[in-house]
C-alpha cells in the first residue's frame, strides 16, 4: 500500500487541497443555501471518489488490499452522483448521506493507518484524519436539526482538518518514498 501512496502522493495532496478549499468556501459564504451546499458537497465527494479510484487501480498489482481504496472511491462517486440527482433532498437525508460517507472513509483511513504504521513515521496523521471523519459522522447523527449555518460550519471545519492532514501526509509519503526509492 505504501508504494501506491508513494507513487501517487500528489493525489493525497490534491484531495487535501480540494478539502481545504471546500472548507474555506463553507466559511466564506456562511449564508449559503442548502441547495448550493448540496452541490458543493456532491462535487467534492465525487472528485474525492475519483482520486481514490485512480489511487486504487494504479496499485492493484502491487498490493492485495488495494480494494479498500476502491471501496472508498466508489462510495464517494456514488454519494456525489446521488447528491446531484436529488438536489432537493431534505437536510436529514443529506446528513445521512454525508454521515455515511464520512463514517466509511474514517474507518477505511484508520485501517490504512494501522497497515502503514511500520512504514510511516507520522501515521498518526492518517489516524487523526480517520478519527475526524468518524467524529464528524457521529456529530451529524446526534445533531441533525442544527440548521443550515451550523451544518455549513461543521462541514467546513471537518473539510479543513481533513484537508490539512491529507496534504501533510501526501508530502510526507512523497519525501519518505524518495528516501527509500519508491517514488
Amino acid at each position: 500500500m505504501f508504494a501506491v501512496f508513494s507513487r501517487n502522493w500528489w493525489l493525497l495532496v490534491l484531495r487535501g487541497i480540494a478539502a481545504v478549499i471546500f472548507g474555506v468556501l463553507a466559511f466564506v459564504w456562511p449564508g449559503i443555501t442548502l441547495f448550493t451546499l448540496v452541490l458543493l458537497f456532491g462535487a467534492y465527494a465525487f472528485m474525492d471518489g475519483i482520486f481514490l479510484i485512480v489511487h486504487s487501480i494504479s496499485g492493484r498489482k502491487e498490493k492485495e488490499d488495494w480494494w479498500m481504496l476502491l471501496i472508498g472511491g466508489i462510495m464517494g462517486v456514488i454519494i456525489g452522483v446521488i447528491t446531484f440527482l436529488t438536489p432537493g433532498v431534505t437536510t436529514i437525508v443529506l446528513l445521512i448521506y454525508i454521515a455515511a460517507w464520512a463514517l466509511a472513509m474514517g474507518v477505511l483511513e484508520v485501517i490504512a493507518a494501522i497497515r502503514l504504521r511500520k512504514v510511516l513515521t507520522h501515521e498518526i496523521l492518517l489516524v487523526l484524519s480517520g478519527i475526524a471523519s468518524i467524529v464528524f459522522a457521529f456529530l451529524l447523527m446526534l445533531f441533525p436539526a442544527s440548521g443550515a449555518l451550523g451544518l455549513v460550519w461543521l462541514i467546513g471545519i471537518y473539510a479543513i482538518v481533513l484537508g490539512i492532514a491529507l496534504t501533510v501526509l501526501g508530502f510526507e509519503v512523497h519525501h519518505f518514498g524518495k528516501k527509500v526509492g519508491v517514488s
